[in-house]
């Protein structure tokens, strides 16, 4: 028979931590911690107290729970002393089927790992979509992660942990998940496709960007969705309320990449909102608004350096100077759009008028750290941070290494060390600002003279404008400071500038309220990175949910990864949003 959450909500505490006794490798004390917090809402709640019971435990605890799971392919494994649970993992991900070669890379690997930390490599080897990691793809996990260090490696393994209970839990309930899968098989889908041979790039307007384009417009035709491609190349699909005055909700994100890019930045914000609006199609469930999807078609400024052509083109700002802009061969936008069989005089057209917009809510991978820090599967972004980006450019005298005192020297290098240092810890000083110099060159460098010039990018970004302008002030000022002291010239460029974009409390208030029906606290977080919904705040108001990023937050990058389950919550929380929707209150 299979085990109920209501089972669980009502049953004994010694029957409750029996039957989720297999859910942590030998560690009934969690599930005994966790039953007082009875009953729970959701499996969603019941495994975020469990995570809670961990976080909370101390740190011999922490270590002895980890100390309790079995090495890969270790000796406990040959030997079958390993749990029901553990075994059935490692047979899925075909650790039981080894080559000699293989065998022999795991035994070395676990030994060096031990070395290392003094505690055995944890990896849920069933993977991000719960269907079982390659060995190759362990093998890869696991030497990537000896590089790390003991303090973040102790945190990955209590969070993968907590990835294979999750997935154990969802056995034991027989959860099964109305929405991961389906994106993450879509995700793999386009994903395949790329500009090059290795990594995915999707640039704008490339054959692999119309492809998925097509690709894009098939899943919305069959999710039960009026569809269209528009003039930029946008590929917006229409779930339409029965009142065909309705207005309109809009949702999605863009489908382009960074070269060598990740699977889900953009793609999410896409793909989610598609697998709802299916999921109520099959339902014959209508909405009392429409609701419309919009796959950008550009974000990311790959080919033509410039950004947000898909989302600037729906809010009417389209600058039409851009479709004389040429890619690396030569191409003009204007040559790449129609080829591609569109009508670069209609995109004036595709502008919405802002009275028939209910607001624009984005569904995002957080592209960050933060909710994997906090064991959060998703968080409710507050603002877009806005940024000013400079060019600072410093000229000293370029003079014999050997030579030269170092109380004589005009060096531009330490110059602009001290600056970079005074950057990072001005920044460090306020909640949300980040400042990074990305680009650090000495022209004409060589190993016995001393530099003389040092170029370098700086970019200031913040959830508020006015943090943001008061530390570029300041920094602006240490520049000159140092300079002077060091007798150094200095030519600061701004680059680019953009303001900050803040989210809208009422659609926050209720995105928070799905997330806590969903059996999840509301967690708030600015976003440091730019998004579609920058540019559809200037035409109506704006949301963001964010899912959380694996792989140690790291995103525009092939190891971008989200796991099906947190893309389940998201979609659920999505979907609980969108039938509780209340449009903005008159003012």
């Amino acid at each position: 028979m299979t085990t109920t959450l209501d089972f669980l909500n009502q049953c004994a505490i010694k029957d409750f931590v029996d039957t989720l006794h297999g859910i942590y490798e030998h560690s009934p004390w969690i599930p005994q911690r966790a039953a007082v917090q009875r009953p729970f809402s959701s499996i969603t709640h019941l495994q975020l107290a469990l995570q809670a019971v961990v976080e909370r435990s101390g740190e011999d605890e922490k270590l002895a729970l980890i100390r309790a799971h079995p090495e890969l392919a270790g000796k406990a494994a040959i030997s079958g002393e390993l749990t029901k649970e553990s075994t059935g993992e490692q047979a899925q991900a075909g650790l039981t089927n080894c080559s000699a070669e293989e065998f022999a890379t795991l035994q070395k690997l676990n030994a060096t790992y031990n070395t290392k930390f003094g505690f055995p490599f944890i990896l849920a080897v069933k993977g991000s979509d719960g269907k079982g990691s390659t060995r190759q793809m362990i093998i890869s996990t696991f030497a990537r992660r000896l590089k790390n260090q003991a303090e973040d490696e102790l945190a990955e393994c209590l969070r993968q942990i907590s990835r294979i209970a999750q997935l154990r839990l969802n056995d034991l309930l027989d959860h099964k998940l109305a929405f991961g899968h389906s994106m993450m098989e879509w995700s793999e889908t386009i994903g395949a496709w790329s500009d090059e041979e290795t990594g995915l790039t999707c640039a704008y307007m490339t054959p692999t960007h119309q492809k998925t384009a097509t690709q894009i417009a098939s899943w919305m035709t069959d999710a039960g969705m009026q569809v269209e491609i528009d003039a930029v190349g946008n590929v917006v699909g229409r779930y339409l309320s029965p009142n065909p005055d309705a207005k309109s909700l809009l949702t999605g994100s863009h489908y382009d990449t960074v070269r060598n890019g990740g699977k889900y930045d953009g793609r999410e914000g896409i793909l989610l909102p598609i697998a709802v609006v299916k999921h109520m199609n099959e339902r014959n469930e209508k909405l009392p608004f429409h609701l419309e999807i919009i796959a950008f078609s550009e974000e990311e400024g790959v080919r033509f350096k410039s950004t947000f052509l898909g989302s600037n083109a729906v809010i009417g700002q389209f600058d039409l100077a851009l479709l004389d802009k040429v890619d690396a061969d030569g191409i003009s936008m204007r040559e790449a759009l129609l080829a591609a069989g569109h009508d670069v005089a209609a995109i004036p057209t595709i502008a919405r008028q802002p009275a028939e917009v209910l607001g624009y809510v984005e569904v995002h991978i957080e592209q960050g750290p933060v909710l994997l820090e906090r064991n959060l599967p998703v968080g409710i972004v507050t603002s877009i941070a806005g940024s000013c980006r400079y060019l600072v450019e410093l000229q000293g005298v370029a003079s014999h290494a050997g030579t030269t005192p170092m109380h004589m020297r005009k060096d531009a290098a330490p110059a602009a060390a001290e600056i970079i240092l005074y950057v990072e810890n001005r920044c460090g000083q306020t909640p949300s600002l980040v400042g990074t110099v990305g680009q650090l060159q000495v022209p004409n460098g060589s190993v016995n003279v001393i530099p003389g010039a040092c170029h370098f990018s700086l970019d200031i970004r913040a959830a508020d404008d006015a943090s943001r302008d008061a530390a570029v002030t300041d920094i602006k000022q240490a520049i000159d400071t140092i300079c002077q002291r060091r007798n150094i010239d200095v030519t600061l460029t701004r680059a680019t500038a953009a303001p900050a974009a803040p989210c809208a409390p009422w659609l926050m208030q209720q995105l928070a309220a799905a997330t806590e029906r969903a059996g999840v606290p509301a967690f708030y977080l600015p976003s440091g990175a730019g998004h579609d919904a920058m540019a559809m705040a200037k035409m109506t108001d704006v949301a963001m949910l964010f899912t959380r990023c694996g792989n140690g937050g790291i995103s525009h990058n092939p190891l971008e990864t989200m796991t099906a389950d947190d893309a389940e919550i998201s979609a659920q929380i999505f979907l609980d949003f969108l039938r509780n929707f209340k449009s903005k209150p008159e003012t």
